[in-house]
């Protein structure tokens, strides 16, 4: 088991972890019809947008309350009721994102009776589902406020149905913040070619893939439809992919009696084959022969490249866990480990230790090291210990292919196997000359 260790500096030199607003925002981006709406100052919302820009090239719906100092002081109702009407006439959204942020946090704005009190006084906003989720930025990270809205999300949108309704082919899919929109799409196709009929939440792959939009709507126009959302409760099972999804697995459990399994990862020989085989023994149909690739053999022939070498990581903890496993299982020494935020799933890591903090504290540890991974902002640590970076995170601005890059599924794998093994043959070959 894993030793957990706090960095004792009381300031962020250089921050790892993003604020739960961008990942709540972010999860709210995989639903189509949507308007998320920061109920904060216009500087919280620019950053946020700044940040998904940044990382997806593309253009960010996102709304704000827009709070001065003066709706500070004597409080933001009126300024939400406001924001949602003006969003209501203007771009039709058919569902909003309500999300806090430490202004209003600290403030002790009461959003839950603020929602109440509107749809009291505006009975003609029933049919449109707002999602409210508490993201204050003084506690938490990004992967914090994307399992926070996914838990919102399952809470108030599915609708209760007769047994009869239930769809024998239908299952849930509960993607956390550490897949792509690559991964998603690798994934639907994975659970379609089994026969079942995947209904994923959020789809990223839909909305973030970097596909141009036939219209300038003002929301998204991808993603999982109010229609699906709503029909959750019919599914027949539930996979919570990654660690930061059992809490929403548990919720469709507790209110449809719908049963879930947990994956922590879909990287990785050991992992894959779990999956199909949980993805078999849900539809009762056999591996596609698709699928029966040589992983396995790829793996032998490479894994010399992969031996003894050391790698340092500072990545949120469902991404850290995935990739960990994945690099431990070509014999890669864990040289050190940085994370976000305290999760349970830190202590079953099978390395010595990790340190939750920031990138000062990982260009510390990671001297040493054959291969740094974390995001673009490590290219300086990188410059500066001469040590190769491999991107992966949010953000990555420095690199083109990230929104459909993918590494989940065997040919998943063999890519990031092939990216990463690269980069080790290319630091050897500069050694030898």
């Amino acid at each position: 088991m894993a030793i957990i260790s706090v960095t004792s500096t009381s300031v962020a030199v250089n921050p790892l972890k993003q604020s739960q607003t961008v990942g709540a925002v972010l999860a709210f981006l995989g639903l189509k019809g949507i308007m998320p709406l920061l109920h904060g100052s216009q500087g919280c919302t620019a950053l946020t947008k700044a940040v998904l820009v940044q990382h997806f090239r593309q253009t960010i719906p996102l709304s704000s309350t827009a709070m001065t100092e003066v709706a500070t002081i004597l409080g933001g109702e009126e300024r939400v009721e406001q924001a949602i009407l003006t969003l209501v006439q203007r771009s039709k959204p058919e569902i909003i994102g309500l999300c806090s942020t430490g202004l209003v946090e600290t403030r002790g704005d009461d959003m839950g009776r603020f929602v109440k009190e509107i749809r009291h006084r505006h009975p003609e906003l029933d049919y449109l589902p707002i999602v409210l989720v508490s993201t204050p930025d003084f506690k938490g990270t990004l992967q914090d406020g994307f399992a926070g809205a996914v838990e919102s999300i399952v809470r108030e949108i599915p609708q209760k149905n007769s047994k009869q309704d239930a769809c024998p082919t239908q299952i849930t899919i509960l993607a956390s913040s550490a897949f792509t929109p690559g991964d998603v799409q690798e994934i639907k196709e994975i659970v379609t070619s089994f026969g079942l009929v995947p209904i994923v939440v959020p789809d990223l792959s839909g909305s973030l893939d970097g596909h141009i939009e036939d219209s300038s709507s003002a929301i998204t126009a991808n993603g999982t439809t109010l229609a699906q959302l709503r029909s959750l409760g019919n599914s027949v099972f539930t996979l919570a992919l990654g660690d930061s999804m059992r809490g929403a697995a548990q919720i469709l459990e507790q209110r449809f009696n719908i049963p879930y399994e947990v994956f922590g990862q879909l990287t990785g020989l050991a992992a894959v084959d779990k999956f199909l085989q949980a993805l078999a023994d849900i539809s009762g149909v056999s591996v596609p022969e698709k699928y029966r690739r040589q992983l396995q053999h790829v793996m032998l022939e490479n894994h010399f490249y992969f031996g003894c070498k050391r790698v340092s990581l500072a990545l949120e903890p469902d991404l850290l866990w995935s990739t960990v496993a994945f690099l431990r299982s070509l014999g890669v020494e864990i040289h050190s480990a940085v994370t976000t935020t305290r999760f349970p799933l830190l202590e079953k890591l099978p390395i010595k230790s990790v340190t939750i903090g920031d990138l000062e504290d990982f260009e510390q540890l990671a001297v040493g090291s054959d291969l740094l991974i974390t995001n673009s902002h490590g290219v300086a640590i990188a410059q500066r210990l001469k040590i190769p970076l491999y991107r992966q995170g949010i953000p990555i601005f420095d690199r083109l292919d990230h929104g459909q890059f993918t590494k989940v599924g065997y040919r998943g794998t063999m890519q990031l196997l092939f990216d990463i093994g690269n980069l080790f043959l290319e630091q050897e070959t500069r050694g030898k000359h």
